[in-house]
């Protein structure tokens, strides 16, 4: 499965971005899917993750109320809406694949495929 992420760009603090991350293969629906970011100078964290079906979602405590992860099976992708923006929440955001269900979905070793990354730099 290749990932592809898109929609990152440059907000000021408060403003709005909505990321996508689109699957190149139908067996999408079948993958949980992640959000995960990377900081300069920092490891990647997790930020958002979406089973299959999209009936459950779980958030990072420092994005829950502001950012919402939701998916098209139809179109292969996955979003997140990113509300009230700050500049903490300046990184590559990257979409990654999960094969595996179960509640270690923060782990970055629990994703086999990942997207390329897409930037969002958020001004003060």
């Amino acid at each position: 499965v290749q990932l592809q992420a898109s929609g990152g760009g440059l907000v000021q603090a408060g403003g709005s971005l909505r990321l996508s991350c689109a699957a190149s293969e139908r067996t999408f629906s079948t993958h949980n899917m992640g959000w995960f970011r990377q900081a300069p100078g920092k490891e990647r964290e997790f930020v958002a993750y979406i089973t299959w079906s999209g009936g459950t979602t779980y958030y990072a405590d420092s994005v829950k109320g502001r950012f919402t992860i939701s998916r098209d099976n139809a179109k292969n992708t996955v979003y997140l809406q990113m509300n009230s923006l700050k500049p903490e929440d300046t990184a590559v955001y990257y979409c990654g694949a999960r094969l595996n269900s179960g509640s270690y979905y923060w782990g970055l070793n629990e994703y086999v495929y990942w997207g390329q990354g897409t930037l969002v730099t958020v001004s003060s």
